[in-house]
Order: C-alpha cells, then structure tokens, then sequence
C-alpha cells in the first residue's frame, strides 16, 4: 500500500494545508468537491502543490508531522522546488 503526505493551497502564496492519506486522487475529489465540511472547505484550499509518496504509514505519518511543524516559508519552499508555476498537481494524480 501507498501513503502520501500532501500540500495544498487555495491559490499562489495563499492559504496551505497538509495532509495525509493512503489514496491520494481519492482524497483530492473529496477536497474538490468538499465532501468534508472543515478547513479546506471553508477557505477553498483543493490545489494540490505538493506530494511525498510512502510505502509505509509509519514514515508518512513522520514526515507529515514534519512538514507541519516547518515555517510557512519552509512549506512555500517545498512546493516551489518542484512546482515553481503553482499548478494544480492533482491534474497529474
């Protein structure tokens, strides 16, 4: 089984979320279609700027935690070093 830790954005240098799930294209229509009332829903945060891929929960879960701890401009950075343009990634999911 596959884990992904994930970053989205509602739009460039907007607001960020992180999260984690083990089937990532799932997980980005429910943000789309905001299947789920929450953050995401409510400030329009569905882009996904940036994904790490596990082949074990453990580490996802690590590496997520991780990523939420770094600064704002550490979570810029990641997605900015693979996805200098800003697109929507989930296209590609």
């Amino acid at each position: 089984m596959k884990y992904y830790v994930y970053i989205l954005f509602s739009k460039r240098n907007g607001t960020l979320y992180c999260g984690m799930t083990n089937n990532l294209e799932r997980r980005m229509q429910e943000h789309k279609h905001k299947i789920n009332d929450g953050f995401t829903a409510k400030y329009n945060v569905n882009k996904l700027g940036y994904y790490e891929e596990f082949s074990d929960a453990i580490s996802a879960i690590e590496r997520g935690k991780q990523i939420k701890d770094v600064s704002r401009k550490a979570k810029i950075k990641l997605i900015e070093k693979n996805n200098p343009e800003w697109k929507d990634l989930s296209d590609f999911v």
